[in-house]
């Protein structure tokens, strides 16, 4: 009886097996009349390095001997294809630990590589990074990263430094925290 059981038990695995393997669908291998029209070139550029090799780029301003030494720099950082590296000011003010710093340095790398840009952060104090990029041709699209986040305040890039519109000079800034920190000195002394 057992064993009846067993030999129909294994029996209805086996039809149904076949006839699950019978149910499936197969596709042929040619497929030269099928249109595949689901993909657009953005679909089929994303994820791939930019080439950075457009002719106009490789081709030089019209004359160099009419610029100034920084529109001179600025037409060089938008050729230049090798490593880069460049400093961020945190604002000042704000106190930070160093378990912020790395968060911060880890958000920035991450949101960065999100968009194909391969960028290191390296904290120099509590309120300075230092950035290392492999790619210089990169080096617009980090500048502008950097200023669109709350927590910078400026970016140096060789002897160019870069802020936000509207945002005062970095000396100005530190005045205005030292008179700040006066006039709170001041103030206990007097409650005292």
């Amino acid at each position: 009886m057992r064993r009846t059981l067993l030999v129909l038990f294994f029996g209805a695995i086996i039809l149904v097996a076949t006839e699950a393997y019978k149910k499936r669908v197969t596709i042929p291998d040619d497929l030269d009349d099928v249109a595949d029209d689901e993909e657009d070139e953005e679909w089929k550029q994303w994820g791939s390095k930019k080439s950075g090799s457009e002719p106009d780029k490789l081709l030089p301003p019209p004359d160099f001997a009419n610029m100034d030494p920084s529109r001179i720099q600025e037409e060089l950082m938008k050729r230049h294809t090798g490593p880069s590296y460049g400093f961020v000011k945190l604002r000042l003010g704000v106190s930070r630990t160093k378990d912020d710093i790395q968060n911060i340095a880890i958000k920035w790398s991450k949101m960065l590589k999100a968009g194909a840009v391969d960028v290191r952060f390296m904290a120099v104090d509590l309120n300075a990074f230092m950035f290392t990029m492999e790619r210089g041709q990169d080096v617009e699209e980090v500048k502008e990263f950097i200023l669109s986040q709350n927590d910078a305040y400026e970016v140096k890039l060789g002897d160019q430094t870069y802020r936000r519109p509207g945002d005062p000079p970095l000396d100005q800034v530190i005045e205005k925290l030292h008179r700040e920190k006066r006039t709170y000195h001041n103030s206990n002394k007097e409650e005292l």
